[in-house]
């Protein structure tokens, strides 16, 4: 079955630094586009950034623009996101997600938390 399990939450003051992993398995998802997004208490889930399959193209949500920095590894079958600069309003459960079809995304991992102190 495919699963994907994210790691590297934890609390960080302002101005810190996280990378948080996303593990897949049960299925390569190389060939995936894969995305990390966000939801933090009380908000609707926030898209933050995605990376196309080959790691070529990548996007990203204007408000982690030049502070977060999503990439790949096929051959680990992981994607990680790299947060820089993190802000009490970076708090939230951080989720990654692959093959998105229509809009939406096919599979999604648990999240992990990420608590900012200010």
């Amino acid at each position: 079955q495919a699963q994907l399990v994210e790691s590297g939450g934890g609390l960080v003051q302002a101005g810190g630094s996280l990378r948080l992993s996303c593990a897949a398995s049960g299925r390569t998802f190389s060939y995936y586009t894969m995305a990390w997004f966000r939801q933090a208490p009380g908000k609707e889930r926030e898209f933050i950034a995605t990376i196309s399959w080959s790691g070529g193209m990548t996007s990203y949500a204007d408000s982690v623009k030049g502070r977060f920095t999503i990439s790949r590894d096929n051959a680990k079958n992981t994607v990680y996101l790299q947060m820089n600069s993190l802000k009490a309003e970076d708090t939230a459960v951080y989720y990654c997600a692959a093959d998105p079809v229509a809009g939406r995304y096919n599979y999604w991992g648990q999240g992990t938390q990420v608590t900012v102190s200010s």
